[in-house]
């Protein structure tokens, strides 16, 4: 039986994945990298042309992170969209969501490796069934890529 910790996460990571793949679709992704450098003004000398190129740019990020963010809001859930509507920019959101999700995954890790120590077989369940859901658990764990040592 899948638990409400493992269940939350498993959904949250296929959001999370979900929400990079449209982003990445809709050529938008970028203005999440941190090392993304910003426009800089164009030169007092530099030509009509040139100005009028850095101003499109200027624009043209602006209604990506624009997009980004709705795209990114529009995913979550009520509760959360409340939470993180208030946040301005797509890059702000992106790492708060990256440590809930982060922190999660850890929470589950530890959650399952719990739940496998202090598995017990009981006389009064099927054994197929105690074997069926210890395989899942360790195949949860394997997919976390936590090692289980065959001896245990």
């Amino acid at each position: 039986m899948a638990t409400e910790a493992t269940t939350a996460f498993k959904v949250m990571n296929q959001e999370f994945d979900k929400m990079l793949f449209l982003l990445t679709v809709l050529n938008v992704v970028y203005v999440l990298d941190p090392n993304l450098q910003p426009l800089e003004d164009s030169a007092p000398d530099a030509t009509p042309e040139k100005i009028a190129k850095v101003a499109e740019l200027k624009k043209k990020r602006e209604e990506d992170k624009f997009t980004c963010r709705g795209h990114i809001l529009n995913t979550l859930s009520d509760r959360l969209y409340d939470l993180y509507m208030s946040m301005q920019s797509p890059m702000e959101i992106w790492k708060a969501l990256e440590e809930k999700y982060n922190t999660e995954w850890q929470g589950t890790d530890k959650f399952l490796m719990m739940k496998y120590f202090e598995f017990k077989m009981l006389d009064s369940v099927p054994i197929m069934d105690q074997v069926h859901e210890l395989q899942i658990l360790v195949s949860r764990l394997r997919d976390l890529k936590v090692i289980v040592s065959e001896s245990l």
